[in-house]
């Protein structure tokens, strides 16, 4: 019998429609789980039901998907990650955690990083932090595009026409990867500023977590306002119905991870999939290469 979740996944999903507003979205909801072995029996279904559904996207070899994690620092994206893709063939996904610019980097467009890495046909990429970056941490550090982005001066003089052009190359790239097969599933983890708080002090009292911790955490709490603006700009710029986004509370891992499991199995229903047909003359062969095998 299906343990599935009956949560209403649409009360996340931003297609652009509606304006998004993070103070008006909650970062916690009623646990849509029963114990902790209601939560496991949940988490394996999903995981089972995803592992299903990439054999066959990658049997049907004509979509792919993406999945990006974007949010506050230790709201859960490793976590949800791991648990949700556990059960997934690992020759089906591929995962690429997104840190600093390298200079190499550096020397291309902002978009260049990112695409070198989509997912082939046939199979799951996910981005752990991805290049929208590129319109948070250096939105809210705009000194990173003049100090470090090496762009003609005509193109950064006027900022707010620059974000608006940064917006548009990625909704444009997206509409692109959809035409193509990939179809692009954005995830905010929305976490609480005081729960991020408690997760900071348990990462310095727990000796086991302490290489999780770092100072800038704590240096970039200053600016938890200007984030939180710079994570609804870029939400409310991009969000569209081919690469929507959706916005998942995340001050309960567990809720969160189900939440974005159901999403996920959800997405890959909903494509156009199937293993592919047998002819009558391949079917014959195939009954003959048994029969072989039979009389070995």
């Amino acid at each position: 019998m299906s343990q599935r979740s009956s949560v209403k996944t649409d009360d996340f999903i931003n297609t652009g429609k509606k304006t998004c507003k993070l103070q008006e979205r909650k970062t916690k909801i009623k646990a849509v789980y029963k114990n902790k072995t209601h939560y496991r029996d949940l988490i394996e279904e999903f995981q089972d039901k995803i592992n299903d559904l990439q054999r066959m996207m990658y049997a049907h070899n004509r979509y792919s998907m993406l999945l990006i994690f974007q949010a506050m620092d230790s709201a859960g994206k490793d976590g949800t990650i791991r648990t949700i893709m556990s059960g997934v063939n690992a020759h089906g996904i591929a995962v690429y955690a997104f840190k600093q610019p390298s200079a190499g980097e550096l020397d291309h467009d902002f978009l260049w990083r990112t695409t070198i890495r989509l997912p082939e046909r046939g199979r799951i990429g996910i981005f752990n932090r991805s290049y929208y970056e590129e319109v948070l941490v250096v939105k809210v550090h705009p000194e990173i595009v003049h100090m470090m982005q090496q762009l003609p001066a005509e193109t950064t003089r006027d900022m707010d026409k620059f974000w608006k052009h940064r917006y548009e190359s990625i909704r444009d790239f997206e509409k692109h990867l959809w035409r193509n097969g990939t179809k692009v599933l954005k995830f905010f983890l929305h976490l609480s500023r005081d729960e991020q708080r408690v997760r900071f002090l348990q990462r310095i009292d727990e000796p086991d977590k302490n290489w999780k911790f770092s100072e800038s955490d704590v240096a970039e709490r200053r600016f938890w306002d200007d984030y939180q603006q710079a994570y609804e700009d870029a939400i409310n710029a991009t969000s569209t119905e081919h690469s929507p986004w959706f916005v998942v509370p995340a001050d309960d891992k567990k809720t969160m991870r189900l939440i974005v499991a159901q999403i996920v199995l959800e997405q890959l229903n909903a494509l156009d999939m199937k293993y592919p047909g047998v002819s009558d003359s391949r079917r014959k062969e195939l009954q003959k290469c048994r029969e072989r095998l039979l009389e070995d």
